[in-house]
């Protein structure tokens, strides 16, 4: 039994048996600790298996099960980047259901430090979760939604929402920031 719920994904990527010999693959169901890859050579169960897979990277395994049309594979990966695979696995189970652009204008990833705080432009604080950032916008878990349009600081960038989702909003940047870093750097709490 998977200690991780599986999602149902489309991640096309290529992957690399133990001989070296690499193929296109296409992973269906992921979790941070298995994934179900079809695949047209399967390999043999135990073989290490290293798979660089779109919108997730490098992910590094062994099969535990051949399956029709491919292969089950174990995620070996430290804490942190299953907390970071979890977040990419949850935007990419979700992006179908909550209507998101493939084509963001800037990559999306899950900052170092995901706890900041929101400001109301009356002054209301909230604290919240970041899902995921980019130079243009973030997603955020927050137990508020303000409505579509209202201006809004996140750590110290004013932003404005732009979309509502089941557990938060998402906020585009006032200014779109120079680089990665400079965001992250502003999203510590006040």
């Amino acid at each position: 039994m998977p200690r991780f719920q599986r999602v149902r994904v489309s991640v096309l990527g290529r992957y690399m048996l133990s001989d070296r010999r690499e193929f296109p693959c296409q992973v269906l169901e992921m979790s941070p600790g298995d994934a179900m890859v079809i695949a047209p050579v399967p390999g043999a169960v135990g073989e290490k298996v290293i798979a660089y897979l779109d919108h997730i990277g490098r992910v590094e395994g062994a099969i535990m099960e051949t399956i029709d049309g491919g292969f089950l594979m174990d995620v070996q990966a430290t804490q942190r980047k299953r907390d970071k695979m979890a977040a990419q696995l949850t935007w990419l189970a979700n992006k179908d259901i909550l209507n998101l652009p493939e084509d963001r204008r800037h990559e999306r990833v899950v900052p170092d430090i995901r706890h900041s705080t929101v400001v109301l432009e009356d002054g209301r604080r909230y604290n919240c979760k970041i899902i995921d950032i980019s130079l243009s916008g973030a997603a955020i878990e927050l137990a508020v939604r303000p409505a579509i349009g209202t201006p809004v600081t996140l750590g110290r960038m004013r932003a404005r929402v732009v979309r509502h989702f089941q557990d938060g909003v998402a906020v585009e940047f006032a200014s779109a920031q120079e680089m990665l870093n400079v965001v992250q750097q502003n999203l510590r709490m006040n």
